[in-house]
């Protein structure tokens, strides 16, 4: 449980000692491949803990850390109120791997899944810029969390249109400057080319998600351009057909919200704003290259409101149950195996299918007959 941990001390003690070579910042698992907040938060661990020898603290810390995750989540739950409160038990009791990632092995995915929650609070709250900064800052930990991004520039999009989203993607992009920027003045390429490598090869031992394919497929180049592909044409359908509801053309949003006939639906709507970005961010996790066994926190907390957001009849609900108990158990089996992967694959396209059909547009209203209308005469 501590190699993981002692790599991330051993790649920020480098930084304590002066080291602003990006290049040369390393641990036992190899180079250090986070973005600079990742450094300057375990960096705060690496103080808090005696130079990383107190894992007790450590633990106790994350801990702290997954009850706060916790919180945070149950806000954005209670805002959408989608979720039956039974679901809520098997989200904190019933997920040992979840558990693991976040008091065993001690991982920075669930620091910077946890800030991301804090971030969609802001969005549902309507405080945009300060969300932004959040999400930034998410990023700047693990580069996962840009998952959710196409998502969330599509509701800055909605929100504000094209003029009025770019100071909310220049507060997330001078964030990057800001905490990179050590870094930057003396390494540039070496901090961009390590802290946004997004060819990074995976190795096939570790993968959840593809042990069913030979390991000559999995690192093939090939392969991983098919994924990107299908990644972006489920972003591009589900951004015309799921996201966007009015009636105007995609290309609306890049005008000013007060011009668009007719308006978009409001995005106080926090359902809105809740099923974009998950929908988003759960997309990227189908489609990615691989998928390692602390990766499973990107999108755990957010498949009880994958499952329940569309309609749901009283006998649906022990099927939707039953998913969350197969995901799990995949996510459970280790080393994976060609059965383990492949019904994970199975249970991800069917939260999809449900996603598509379960939010397709509801058919226009046949007009008023002409007696229902008397009626309303009358009552006027």
């Amino acid at each position: 449980t501590e190699i993981d941990w002692k790599a991330y001390m051993q790649e920020v003690e480098g930084f304590a000692n002066g080291t602003l070579d990006y290049t040369q910042l390393k641990g036992d698992t190899g180079p250090l491949v986070y973005p600079a907040g990742f450094v300057y938060i375990f960096l705060g661990l690496y103080y808090a803990t005696g130079r990383g020898a107190d894992i007790r603290l450590a633990q106790y810390l994350f801990a702290g850390l997954y009850l706060v995750n916790l919180l945070l989540v149950f806000h954005i739950y209670c805002r959408t109120n989608k979720v039956p409160p039974y679901v809520f038990f098997f989200m904190c009791c019933a997920s040992y791997r979840i558990h693991s990632i976040f008091v065993l092995r001690l991982f920075n995915d669930p620091v910077a899944m946890a800030i991301l929650f804090l971030a969609i609070n802001l969005f549902l709250e309507d405080h945009w810029s300060w969300g932004c900064f959040f999400f930034s800052l998410a990023v700047s930990v693990k580069m996962n969390i840009l998952l959710f991004a196409p998502g969330l520039l599509f509701l800055l999009l909605q929100r504000f249109g094209l003029l009025g989203c770019i100071p909310k993607l220049c507060i997330c992009a001078v964030l990057q400057v800001i905490l990179g920027l050590p870094f930057l003045l003396v390494n540039p390429v070496g901090y961009l080319t390590r802290s946004f490598d997004l060819g990074r090869q995976f190795q096939f031992k570790w993968t959840v998600n593809w042990r069913f394919l030979p390991e000559e497929v999995f690192q093939n180049r090939a392969f991983h351009t098919t994924l990107l592909l299908a990644h972006l044409a489920g972003l591009g359908l589900f951004a015309l057909h799921r996201w966007h509801r009015s009636k105007e053309s995609i290309l609306a949003l890049l005008k000013d919200p007060a011009e668009r006939k007719p308006p978009s639906p409001p995005l106080t709507v926090n359902n809105i704003i809740v099923f974009v970005l998950f929908s988003s961010n759960f997309l990227g996790v189908c489609c990615s290259r691989s998928l390692h066994y602390q990766f499973y926190v990107w999108y755990f907390h957010t498949l009880p409101y994958l499952l329940w957001c569309t309609p749901t009849a009283k006998l649906a609900h022990m099927p939707k149950v039953l998913l969350l108990g197969v995901i799990e158990l995949c996510w459970n089996t280790y080393p994976s195996t060609v059965c383990s992967s492949l019904s994970l694959h199975i249970c991800h396209g069917l939260v999809l299918l449900q996603l598509w059909y379960g939010t397709a547009p509801l058919p226009h209203s046949p007009p008023p007959s002409k007696r229902p209308a008397a009626i309303s005469k009358k009552g006027q």
